[in-house]
């Protein structure tokens, strides 16, 4: 295989699904783009105060803890590691800008992981696993269709023939479900934008592969053989 050859396939496979995208995904959140954090904050903390006003909350946490769990919602994989995250001011890991704190502050934070689930819900940031139910009591689907027709927690219990607390515990989901759907999920899907790389490197990979393939139409000779 020439030079030219070469270049070439190279050139197709980089464009067509190269492990350079592949890199580019595992590198932290951020590296791609270089986008200005403050930025990112700034329009978090808006997104929280926006949603405090138009749904209430449910916690005592104010705004600035907030924004620390919605960030921790894409960094860790339950609310009892981001709990201890919390607590053990772990600011690199909720991307805090320590350098920006006075000698005497602490980023510490006692929150139990059942506050960090219902700030999370607050938030609209449900996980698949807070819509399985514990020993398959019953289907959340029914319950989430149940709970959109108005029913009360004991209704749906004595509909689902389930017992009234897991039933409160999967309803909380549903209404934050129902009431995402409602707003078109544009919390939900405006703080994932912000706070994971999925949809910018999403862009950069098609990006990526028009370009490449743009390049590679243009130079290739009919007569090569990759």
């Amino acid at each position: 295989m020439d030079e030219k050859t070469s270049d070439l396939r190279d050139i197709f496979v980089d464009a067509t699904g190269s492990d350079t995208v592949t890199e580019r995904q595992s590198e932290s959140r951020g590296t791609l783009t270089g986008r200005d954090e403050a930025a990112v904050d700034d329009r978090v903390r808006e997104l929280i105060a926006t949603m405090r006003d138009r749904y209430g909350f449910s916690t005592g946490l104010d705004d600035g803890a907030y924004a620390r769990i919605a960030r921790g919602r894409f960094e860790f994989d339950d609310d009892e590691a981001l709990s201890a995250a919390l607590a053990a001011d772990d600011s690199l890991a909720l991307d805090v800008d320590s350098d920006a704190l006075d000698a005497d502050d602490s980023l510490a934070l006692d929150v139990a992981p059942a506050t960090v689930r219902d700030a999370r819900l607050d938030l609209h940031l449900v996980r698949e696993t807070d819509r399985e139910v514990d020993d398959a009591a019953f289907e959340y689907a029914d319950l989430k269709a149940l709970t959109a027709e108005g029913n009360s927690i004991v209704e749906c219990a004595d509909e689902l023939d389930a017992d009234p607390d897991t039933v409160a515990k999967y309803a909380r989901v549903a209404r934050v479900d129902l009431t995402s759907t409602r707003a078109n999920d544009r919390y939900r899907d405006e703080f994932r934008d912000l706070l994971t790389d999925a949809e910018i490197e999403g862009s950069h990979a098609a990006a990526a592969r028009e370009d490449g393939l743009k390049e590679a139409t243009e130079d290739i000779e009919t007569d090569v053989s990759l």
